[in-house]
């Protein structure tokens, strides 16, 4: 499995060749640049290390890891495990050339956080009488059992952070490639912001 780092850009819409329309996710995926090489013998398995986003600063061991490859600091990293490691090579550029319409790809993105939640927005809990003089509009109630066990079960839905999860949609069908301006057209939605960092790996 091969993929790319990049960010989520927009939402649009695409017309088949049947005049269909189709919801797309515009996605920037790459240029990104492979800054290491794993190997089996030396690190037990088959994978690179690739990085996407030039950054202006970074310190000295950071430069130097990045020297070996002869290449800047890179904002964004990631590793992906390839079957054939003797196919890449350090500092190789990776583009959207890797991939061509009609394929099916898995994209890792962080949803958009929402900071601390009460239990009715995070959990879609029914909330209590919305009638005046109520006390327990969207109040948490009764939150344990009796005697035995004594204490909050674990795992009991709570108020709490909310969103700013790891979440990976799988099958997402490529619509469209721009190899120029380094563009995926993604049959969907994928999670997370825009401008949100996305993993895209290509299915098998």
């Amino acid at each position: 499995m091969i993929g790319l780092i990049g960010k989520k850009l927009h939402m649009s819409q695409e017309f088949t060749d049947d005049g269909e329309v189709v919801p797309v996710t515009v996605v920037q995926a790459g240029p990104c640049f492979i800054s290491q090489i794993k190997r089996k013998k030396t690190d037990g398995y088959d994978a690179i290390q690739i990085g996407f986003g030039e950054k202006k600063k970074a310190n000295r061991p950071t430069i130097g890891h990045f020297k070996k490859a002869n290449l800047p600091p890179l904002r964004y990293l990631t590793e992906i495990k390839v079957d054939n490691i003797e196919e890449y090579k350090l500092g190789q550029k990776l583009d959207v050339s890797i991939f061509k319409e009609g394929d099916l790809v898995d994209v890792t993105g962080y949803s958009k956080g929402r900071g601390f939640a009460g239990g009715v927005k995070r959990w879609d809990w029914g909330g209590g009488p919305d009638s005046h003089g109520s006390a327990t509009h969207r109040r948490i109630g009764s939150a344990g059992a009796t005697t035995f066990p004594g204490r909050t079960w674990k795992g009991q839905h709570m108020a709490g952070h909310y969103g700013n999860e790891r979440i990976t949609v799988k099958n997402l069908k490529v619509v469209k490639v721009e190899k120029e301006k380094n563009l995926l057209y993604l049959k969907g939605a994928v999670p997370g912001p825009r401008n949100g960092r996305l993993i895209i790996r290509r299915k098998k």
